[in-house]
């Protein structure tokens, strides 16, 4: 009898282990294939990511090799590179409507911003996110074809912090030659989003980071951007010739474009 008993709990013990083993192959796999399908979905450009080690009991969870691309049109390869994000997280929350997630750190992120002085990768990016999830103030577009069928809502977010620190931001302007320059990205910390309702959905907790790098991003180009224009650190030839007056219009340009944030 002792032996039986044994054996069933020694049975029972390699059933579990299989079952958090094909669990986390399982949720690992879903991740990646979830933000490479429904990312370009929503934000309408390309979504790669590497790896997803997801580790259940402890609640930790790394993302590895997220590449975020560029909207149709602007010519720098990606807008967001990420090589590493660490993710910590309430383990009994995955069985509940509104995962949990008690930290997200993502530390020396790369990200791109391409502006011609008046537009710029990242709220395009952003704009494409609002009109995918009816976000933006814009009305509806009336057509006449069939609506899709409802599906289940998915399930909701809480980031409780949210941490992205020691990125650089280069700055690539297409009005002067696609010149550039590379200069730090102001630490952005974010708390308590989705805590005090139900949750947020994945798009909102996209949209909700995305605004904070793009305002991070535009605030730390403006010193790039007019040492570009007055030919501190690159100048083009049209510049030079132009000399005084293309300075000030750099400048004007510059101003008009944060005055719309």
């Amino acid at each position: 009898m002792k032996k039986f008993i044994k054996r069933t709990l020694l049975v029972l013990i390699l059933l579990v282990i299989l079952a958090a083993v094909a669990l986390h192959f399982f949720l690992d796999v879903a991740i990646k294939r979830g933000a490479e399908a429904f990312g370009p979905k929503l934000a309408q450009v390309d979504v790669k990511l590497d790896g997803v080690n997801l580790f259940i009991l402890s609640g930790s969870c790394s993302l590895d090799g997220l590449v975020v691309g560029n909207p149709q049109g602007y010519k720098t390869p990606w807008a967001i590179n990420v090589d590493h994000a660490s993710v910590a997280l309430k383990p009994a929350s995955l069985l509940s409507d509104k995962i949990v997630v008690s930290s997200i750190s993502v530390k020396a992120p790369q990200i791109t911003f391409e502006t011609d002085l008046r537009h710029n990768n990242l709220s395009k990016i952003i704009s494409n996110l609002e009109e995918a999830t009816g976000g933006s103030d814009k009305p509806a577009a009336k057509t006449t074809e069939a609506k899709p069928a409802e599906t289940k809502p998915g399930k909701k977010i809480e980031v409780d912090d949210l941490l992205i620190s020691g990125g650089k931001v280069r700055v690539s302007v297409t009005s002067m030659g696609g010149k550039s320059a590379t200069v730090p990205l102001p630490e952005i910390h974010l708390t308590n989003l989705g805590r005090d309702s139900d949750g947020i959905t994945a798009a909102e907790l996209s949209k909700r980071v995305l605004v904070a790098i793009e305002e991070g991003a535009a605030q730390a180009s403006v010193g790039a951007i007019a040492d570009l224009g007055k030919g501190a650190v690159y100048m083009t030839k049209d510049l030079e010739k132009a000399g005084t007056n293309s300075v000030e219009k750099v400048t004007k340009s510059i101003s008009d474009l944060f005055k719309k944030k």
